[in-house]
Protein backbone atom coordinates (compact mmCIF):
# COMPACT_ATOMS: atom_id res chain seq x y z
CA UNK A 1 0.00 0.00 0.00
CA UNK A 2 2.97 2.74 0.86
CA UNK A 3 4.56 1.75 -2.19
CA UNK A 4 1.28 2.48 -4.30
CA UNK A 5 1.04 5.93 -2.42
CA UNK A 6 4.71 6.59 -3.20
CA UNK A 7 3.95 6.11 -7.06
CA UNK A 8 0.54 8.01 -6.69
CA UNK A 9 2.34 10.66 -5.53
CA UNK A 10 5.29 10.43 -8.06
CA UNK A 11 3.02 11.03 -10.54
CA UNK A 12 1.35 13.79 -9.18
CA UNK A 13 4.56 15.50 -9.23
CA UNK A 14 5.17 15.09 -12.80
CA UNK A 15 2.05 15.80 -13.94
CA UNK A 16 1.78 19.19 -12.19
CA UNK A 17 5.20 19.71 -13.65
CA UNK A 18 4.06 19.15 -16.85
CA UNK A 19 1.61 21.09 -16.55
CA UNK A 20 3.45 23.93 -15.30
CA UNK A 21 5.73 23.93 -17.93
CA UNK A 22 3.07 23.89 -20.17
CA UNK A 23 1.31 26.83 -18.93
CA UNK A 24 4.28 28.93 -18.96
CA UNK A 25 5.32 28.35 -22.54
CA UNK A 26 1.86 29.07 -23.57
CA UNK A 27 2.58 32.24 -21.54
CA UNK A 28 5.79 32.93 -23.58
CA UNK A 29 4.51 32.13 -26.85
CA UNK A 30 1.66 35.17 -26.07
CA UNK A 31 4.56 37.67 -25.42
CA UNK A 32 5.69 36.91 -28.17
CA UNK A 33 3.05 37.14 -30.34
CA UNK A 34 1.89 40.72 -29.19
CA UNK A 35 5.58 42.01 -29.46
CA UNK A 36 6.92 40.41 -32.70
CA UNK A 37 5.76 42.88 -35.34
CA UNK A 38 7.76 46.17 -35.92
CA UNK A 39 9.66 47.71 -33.13
CA UNK A 40 7.84 47.28 -29.97
CA UNK A 41 8.95 48.38 -26.60
CA UNK A 42 10.51 45.17 -25.78
CA UNK A 43 13.02 45.79 -28.97
CA UNK A 44 13.83 49.17 -28.03
CA UNK A 45 15.33 48.28 -24.68
CA UNK A 46 16.68 45.21 -25.77
CA UNK A 47 20.27 44.69 -24.97
CA UNK A 48 22.75 42.79 -27.66
CA UNK A 49 24.48 40.03 -26.72
CA UNK A 50 27.86 40.73 -25.28
CA UNK A 51 27.35 44.07 -25.53
CA UNK A 52 28.55 46.78 -22.40
CA UNK A 53 27.84 50.02 -21.91
CA UNK A 54 29.66 53.09 -20.29
CA UNK A 55 27.41 55.44 -17.58
CA UNK A 56 28.17 58.31 -20.07
CA UNK A 57 25.83 55.76 -22.73
CA UNK A 58 29.12 54.10 -25.14
CA UNK A 59 28.79 50.74 -25.75
CA UNK A 60 31.66 48.31 -25.52
CA UNK A 61 31.54 44.51 -27.70
CA UNK A 62 34.76 42.30 -28.15
CA UNK A 63 35.97 41.74 -31.97
CA UNK A 64 38.48 38.69 -30.27
CA UNK A 65 42.09 39.38 -29.94
CA UNK A 66 41.93 42.72 -27.63
CA UNK A 67 39.86 44.76 -30.33
CA UNK A 68 36.96 46.49 -28.86
CA UNK A 69 34.13 47.90 -30.89
CA UNK A 70 32.91 51.16 -29.65
CA UNK A 71 29.16 53.05 -30.45
CA UNK A 72 26.52 55.13 -29.06
CA UNK A 73 24.16 53.65 -27.39
CA UNK A 74 20.07 54.13 -28.27
CA UNK A 75 19.35 56.70 -25.70
CA UNK A 76 21.83 59.20 -27.62
CA UNK A 77 19.92 58.66 -30.66
CA UNK A 78 16.84 59.32 -29.19
CA UNK A 79 17.58 62.57 -27.85
CA UNK A 80 19.36 63.61 -30.65
CA UNK A 81 17.14 62.26 -33.77
CA UNK A 82 19.35 63.67 -36.03
CA UNK A 83 23.38 64.30 -35.64
CA UNK A 84 25.16 66.74 -37.39
CA UNK A 85 28.37 65.73 -37.03
CA UNK A 86 30.96 63.69 -34.94
CA UNK A 87 34.16 63.79 -33.98
CA UNK A 88 36.75 61.20 -33.05
CA UNK A 89 40.01 62.06 -31.14
CA UNK A 90 42.60 61.23 -33.58
CA UNK A 91 44.21 57.61 -34.92
CA UNK A 92 46.94 55.66 -32.38
CA UNK A 93 45.57 58.00 -29.57
CA UNK A 94 45.57 56.21 -25.81
CA UNK A 95 41.99 57.02 -24.56
CA UNK A 96 42.00 55.87 -20.55
CA UNK A 97 38.39 54.35 -19.59
CA UNK A 98 36.55 57.23 -18.84
CA UNK A 99 38.11 59.77 -20.94
CA UNK A 100 36.48 61.60 -23.87
CA UNK A 101 36.49 59.63 -26.97
CA UNK A 102 33.81 60.58 -29.14
CA UNK A 103 31.92 64.29 -29.55
CA UNK A 104 28.50 64.66 -31.11
CA UNK A 105 27.16 67.77 -32.17
CA UNK A 106 23.20 68.56 -33.38
CA UNK A 107 20.18 70.09 -31.84
CA UNK A 108 22.44 73.28 -31.18
CA UNK A 109 24.45 71.52 -28.91
CA UNK A 110 27.79 68.97 -28.18
CA UNK A 111 28.19 66.76 -26.32
CA UNK A 112 31.24 64.48 -24.84
CA UNK A 113 30.85 60.86 -24.59
CA UNK A 114 33.80 58.88 -22.67
CA UNK A 115 35.26 55.74 -23.65
CA UNK A 116 33.84 52.57 -22.11
CA UNK A 117 37.49 50.81 -22.43
CA UNK A 118 41.18 51.84 -21.83
CA UNK A 119 43.38 51.11 -25.27
CA UNK A 120 44.58 52.69 -28.85
CA UNK A 121 41.98 54.19 -31.20
CA UNK A 122 43.00 51.64 -34.25
CA UNK A 123 40.04 52.51 -36.52
CA UNK A 124 37.13 54.89 -37.03
CA UNK A 125 33.59 53.91 -38.95
CA UNK A 126 34.08 56.38 -41.69
CA UNK A 127 31.30 55.77 -42.86
CA UNK A 128 29.41 56.78 -40.23
CA UNK A 129 31.43 59.98 -40.10
CA UNK A 130 30.56 60.77 -43.27
CA UNK A 131 26.96 59.85 -43.06
CA UNK A 132 25.47 60.17 -39.52
CA UNK A 133 22.38 58.79 -40.25
CA UNK A 134 23.79 55.61 -39.97
CA UNK A 135 24.37 56.18 -36.35
CA UNK A 136 21.38 56.84 -35.50
CA UNK A 137 19.25 54.43 -37.78
CA UNK A 138 21.92 51.74 -36.65
CA UNK A 139 23.83 52.29 -33.34
CA UNK A 140 24.65 49.11 -32.20
CA UNK A 141 25.61 47.39 -36.05
CA UNK A 142 25.69 49.66 -38.64
CA UNK A 143 26.97 52.98 -36.81
CA UNK A 144 29.51 51.84 -34.69
CA UNK A 145 32.01 54.69 -34.25
CA UNK A 146 35.98 53.73 -33.43
CA UNK A 147 37.58 50.27 -33.13
CA UNK A 148 40.11 50.19 -29.84
CA UNK A 149 43.03 47.99 -29.62
CA UNK A 150 42.25 47.34 -25.97
CA UNK A 151 44.84 45.03 -23.49
CA UNK A 152 42.95 45.41 -20.96
CA UNK A 153 39.85 45.13 -22.28
CA UNK A 154 39.06 41.95 -19.99
CA UNK A 155 39.08 44.09 -16.71
CA UNK A 156 37.54 46.89 -18.47
CA UNK A 157 34.26 45.51 -19.10
CA UNK A 158 34.23 44.52 -15.28
CA UNK A 159 33.45 48.25 -14.15
CA UNK A 160 30.62 48.04 -17.07
CA UNK A 161 26.69 47.67 -17.17
CA UNK A 162 25.73 44.25 -18.84
CA UNK A 163 23.33 41.79 -19.81
CA UNK A 164 20.05 42.31 -17.17
CA UNK A 165 21.81 45.41 -15.30
CA UNK A 166 22.40 46.93 -18.36
CA UNK A 167 19.21 46.34 -19.55
CA UNK A 168 17.52 47.84 -16.42
CA UNK A 169 19.53 50.64 -16.51
CA UNK A 170 18.00 51.52 -20.10
CA UNK A 171 14.84 51.26 -18.91
CA UNK A 172 15.34 53.23 -16.22
CA UNK A 173 17.68 55.65 -17.99
CA UNK A 174 14.34 56.11 -20.84
CA UNK A 175 11.88 56.28 -17.16
CA UNK A 176 13.97 59.10 -16.01
CA UNK A 177 13.59 60.89 -19.35
CA UNK A 178 9.85 60.19 -19.55
CA UNK A 179 9.53 60.98 -16.21
CA UNK A 180 11.43 64.96 -16.82
CA UNK A 181 9.37 65.41 -20.18
CA UNK A 182 6.03 64.40 -18.33
CA UNK A 183 6.18 67.48 -15.78
CA UNK A 184 7.68 69.77 -18.24
CA UNK A 185 6.28 68.73 -21.48
CA UNK A 186 3.44 66.44 -21.52
CA UNK A 187 2.55 66.06 -24.74
CA UNK A 188 6.22 64.15 -25.72
CA UNK A 189 6.36 61.80 -23.30
CA UNK A 190 5.15 58.46 -24.34
CA UNK A 191 3.27 56.76 -21.36
CA UNK A 192 6.33 54.39 -20.15
CA UNK A 193 7.56 53.62 -23.83
CA UNK A 194 10.35 55.41 -25.58
CA UNK A 195 9.69 59.41 -25.84
CA UNK A 196 9.57 60.71 -29.39
CA UNK A 197 13.29 61.39 -31.41
CA UNK A 198 14.78 64.52 -31.41
CA UNK A 199 13.59 65.57 -28.20
CA UNK A 200 16.77 67.90 -28.05
CA UNK A 201 15.56 69.59 -30.96
CA UNK A 202 12.29 69.92 -29.72
CA UNK A 203 12.42 71.19 -26.49
CA UNK A 204 13.14 75.14 -25.15
CA UNK A 205 16.71 76.00 -24.30
CA UNK A 206 15.82 75.41 -20.07
CA UNK A 207 14.51 71.83 -20.62
CA UNK A 208 17.32 70.92 -23.19
CA UNK A 209 20.23 72.17 -20.85
CA UNK A 210 18.81 70.27 -18.04
CA UNK A 211 18.08 67.24 -20.77
CA UNK A 212 21.69 67.44 -21.41
CA UNK A 213 23.05 68.21 -17.82
CA UNK A 214 20.94 64.96 -16.59
CA UNK A 215 22.08 62.08 -18.74
CA UNK A 216 25.88 63.63 -19.65
CA UNK A 217 26.91 65.60 -16.83
CA UNK A 218 30.50 66.05 -18.03
CA UNK A 219 29.01 68.81 -20.65
CA UNK A 220 29.84 72.21 -19.54
CA UNK A 221 26.69 74.86 -19.19
CA UNK A 222 27.73 76.56 -22.03
CA UNK A 223 28.33 73.18 -24.36
CA UNK A 224 24.27 72.92 -23.72
CA UNK A 225 23.16 76.31 -25.29
CA UNK A 226 21.80 76.69 -28.47
CA UNK A 227 24.73 77.54 -30.52
CA UNK A 228 23.38 80.93 -32.50
CA UNK A 229 22.67 81.21 -36.18
CA UNK A 230 23.06 84.63 -36.96
CA UNK A 231 26.84 86.18 -37.87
Amino acid sequence: MSILLVLLTFLLIVVSGYLRRQKAQCAVARVEVRTSPGQTREDTFAIPPGYCFHPSHTWVVSEGQENARVGLDNLVTCLFGEINHIEVIGLERWVRQGQKLITVFGAGVSVDLLSPVEGVVKTVNQAALRNPTLVVSSPYRAGWIALIKSPEMVINLKNLLQDAMAEAWMRNNFARLNGLLTQALPALAQDGGTPLRGLLARVPPELRYELVQEFFPTVPLSRAQPVSTSS
